[in-house]
């Protein structure tokens, strides 16, 4: 099973994810493929993203039986702690408003 999330992506990309996947919701697809498929998949993705993100997770003989990989900016971001891989959240940008009193 492989699901991949997109968000902000161009959509020559979503469309071209949609030959291999399923897109049950907006930018969301599911698809059953093999290893060299996802690969292909991945580059593909890798190619097409621009200022997009994506995070792309798949069953796998792992403890807790899956694995992802995300790519672009994102707020969430992939952390392995004793070998399992978590998602850690990166602070809120806090944007700094300086007023010119002259």
């Amino acid at each position: 099973m492989l699901v991949i999330v997109v968000e902000n992506v161009p959509p020559r990309l979503r469309g071209r994810l949609a030959v291999w996947l399923l897109e049950v919701r907006a930018g969301v697809y599911i698809g059953n493929v093999n290893r060299r498929i996802r690969e292909m998949i991945w580059g593909q993705i890798e190619k097409g993203i621009e200022d997009g993100n994506v995070v792309m997770a798949w069953n796998t003989n792992t403890e807790s039986g899956f694995d992802f990989m995300t790519l672009g900016i994102n707020r969430r971001i992939p952390v392995e702690m004793d070998g399992i891989k978590l998602v850690s959240f990166l602070p809120e940008k806090v944007e700094c408003e300086e007023s010119n009193d002259e």
